[in-house]
């Protein structure tokens, strides 16, 4: 694409902006600043549309009891077990474990701690789901 081709149509990011590489006119590669592109805006859209839903079916299991507050933090911040293990310095089997009401209840205070750092909430917030009461 052409330098002055690249699309500069309202972007889902406000004022940030897109970097894209283009072709200026010696025709060579130069990175070019680009507000947005309408079909990246709508697969963007619908993208958020089913992290959104997904968020929110995890959150409805959450308030219901089964799953614990950990499920939603989760599945707000889209981290699987894996990668939060790989944060807390856990066994994949134990953050799933922990997703489960009881032993979620159970955890010791330290882990808990650790687990709220990672999510950049405190302890209070990572025991509750919105909705509803620790």
């Amino acid at each position: 694409m052409r330098r002055k081709d690249v699309p500069q149509d309202k972007s889902l990011f406000g004022e940030m902006k897109e970097i894209r590489y283009a072709v200026d006119d010696e025709g060579r590669y130069v990175l070019v600043e680009s507000a947005g592109w309408e079909p990246a805006n709508i697969a963007n859209n619908e993208a958020w549309k089913s992290i959104d839903s997904a968020v929110e079916a995890v959150l409805a299991k959450a308030r219901a009891g089964e799953l614990s507050p950990l499920a939603y933090h989760m599945a707000r911040n889209q981290m699987d077990p894996r990668m939060l293990a790989d944060y807390a310095g856990l066994f994949p089997w134990q953050v799933r474990r922990h997703m489960k009401p009881g032993p979620f209840r159970r955890m010791r205070r330290a882990l808990l701690f650790r687990y709220a750092a990672i999510f950049r909430i405190t302890a209070e917030e990572f025991r509750s789901v919105p909705g509803n009461r620790a």
